[in-house]
């Protein structure tokens, strides 16, 4: 693996990571509303984008990022949408 390949994956787990402490506020309190609905619908549509677009040049390092980070944002967006 290369320098760039690490910086991918160094920067895949800190961009994803970012979300589980939110992920852990929001299952924990059950509270959203301090997150913006159309925010996460935007997030969420990119993240899935990203993910495509990974699958499609096979790229694992964004397939691999994108695909957990479109789990967490996707489980926000879940708990806003349900308790919003």
């Amino acid at each position: 693996m290369s320098l760039m390949d690490y910086t991918g994956y160094a920067a895949a787990i800190c961009t994803t990571s970012a979300y589980i402490p939110q992920v852990v506020r929001v299952w924990r309190t059950r509270s959203t509303k301090d997150i913006s609905l159309k925010m996460f619908l935007v997030l969420v549509t990119g993240l899935a984008l990203w993910l495509t677009y990974g699958f499609w040049k096979g790229e694992i390092p964004l397939v691999a990022a994108n695909g957990v980070t479109l789990m967490l944002a996707g489980t926000i967006l879940y708990f806003k949408l349900k308790h919003g």
